[in-house]
């Protein structure tokens, strides 16, 4: 059995741990049990909890066993932000994100003993199971007696919060007991002895440690990541405050390679290291194209590609080259399939047009050109083409075949001013 903690050592996948030496020892010893909590806030997973998935999957390939807990419970509550009180889901809101998120992690890990690279099904588990049944005074006794409100306010979220005008409700407060107790039913149904989590969840995990101590007189481990950010310190994964998600109905599988392809040189080596399975060797090789011959974006390309093939699986990412090709290559767009033509378009910017329009009103109406005399110049220069085919009359109408799927037409000003004439309906 490998020691996978120098694995996540190297790919820069740790930032903190309990105790490393004896956290070393026990997955020398192992296989030991290892768990991550993801919430379900939102409908799904994003590009932050990746690493986390990440992790967890490393972690079953070299031998351990592990549980992939989903917060049916916790999600009702919303661990604190440092800013503002959440606005709390209804319970059948949470009960559908959970379900939503139970189906998107399945493909990451293997829970039906099929992987040849696992020694051990992984566990999916919701942490309501256990909360639900608990009364208000078994939880107080059970939970409450063994925590320190002098030791709670130290946490950073909370503390901002207690400074703040707005303040904290005992809701959010108690977020860090209801995590505490999901690692003392993990360690008591499982003999879970390692909690993984982001750097933020410090304060959570180790109160899950603390309590595990203090009920039943155990050692346990826990170890985050860094929070990944760009070269300016911003988180990854945000933009505009639109997460990056991995579920394709809320970013399609385009718009995910297309986010990593666009990743800053001074970041895209980091990303593979944490998220890809390329070796040392690969990725120095692909560092020195970064320095060498950055216009070629091999090692963006290489993030991108093993990004979506990971997430969304093979045939995804071939279609989105087919997509890319056709776009800002030599290849056909009206071979591709309906949603990844759909997919694609989306991205680009465009206008809804009129069967019957003229190309050159059409032109103006997109944004190609700013007036009907600047659209009949740009076609005439031969500048103009119409889903990869060049045209130059103006009074050309736009017919049914020129929408492909019946939904959208590309118009193309040089090699890469694309825009999306979208068939009104």
């Amino acid at each position: 059995m490998s020691n996978v903690l120098d694995e996540l050592q190297w790919r820069g996948a740790v930032a903190q741990s309990t105790d490393e030496a004896a956290l070393r020892r026990a997955l020398d010893d192992g296989p030991i049990t290892v768990y991550c909590g993801f919430d379900p806030t939102a409908p799904s997973l994003h590009f932050g909890n990746f690493v986390q998935l990440v992790a967890l999957r490393r972690m079953q390939r070299a031998g351990h066993k592990v549980i992939c807990l989903v917060g049916g419970s916790t999600g009702l509550i919303g661990d604190p932000k440092p800013t503002s009180e959440r606005v709390l889901k209804t319970k059948e809101q949470t009960a559908a994100n959970v379900a939503r998120i139970k189906d998107l992690v399945r493909p990451f890990l293997d829970f039906d003993g099929t992987d040849p690279l696992c020694d051990h099904p992984a566990r999916l588990v919701d942490n309501l199971d256990w909360t639900a049944p608990m009364t208000a005074l078994d939880f107080l006794r059970e939970v409450g007696k063994h925590f320190r409100v002098n030791q709670m306010i130290k946490k950073e979220a909370i503390s901002a919060r207690l400074e703040s005008q707005e303040g904290i409700s005992y809701t959010e407060f108690s977020y860090q007991l209801l995590q505490a107790l999901d690692y003392l039913e993990l360690f008591r149904a499982y003999g879970c002895a390692l909690q993984i989590g982001g750097s933020d969840q410090w304060g959570n995990i180790t109160a899950g440690v603390d309590l595990v101590h203090r009920v039943e007189g155990a050692t346990v481990h826990a170890m985050t990541s860094p929070l990944l950010t760009d070269a300016a310190g911003v988180k990854f994964g945000k933009s505009e405050g639109n997460a990056i998600w991995l579920s394709s109905d809320m970013t399609s599988p385009y718009a995910f390679y297309q986010y990593f392809l666009n990743i800053e040189d001074a970041s895209v080596i980091t990303l593979l290291k944490v998220f890809t399975d390329r070796t040392a060797a690969e990725i120095a090789d692909l560092e020195r194209q970064v320095a060498e011959e950055p216009f070629r974006r091999a090692a963006q390309r290489a993030l991108a590609g093993d990004m979506t093939t990971l997430v969304h699986g093979p045939d995804a990412t071939t279609a989105v080259l087919a997509a890319s090709a056709a776009l800002f290559g030599n290849g056909d767009v009206r071979s591709l399939d309906a949603q990844t033509l759909s997919d694609a378009t989306a991205e680009l910017p465009g206008a809804e047009v009129e069967i019957g329009m003229t190309l050159t009103d059409a032109l103006v109406a997109v944004g190609l050109a700013e007036s009907r005399n600047s659209a009949r110049r740009t076609l005439a220069e031969g500048a103009v083409s119409l889903n990869g085919d060049k045209v130059v009359d103006g009074e050309r109408t736009l017919e049914d075949d020129d929408f492909i799927h019946g939904r959208v037409a590309v118009l193309k000003r040089g090699r890469k001013a694309q825009f999306a004439a979208r068939r009104a309906r």
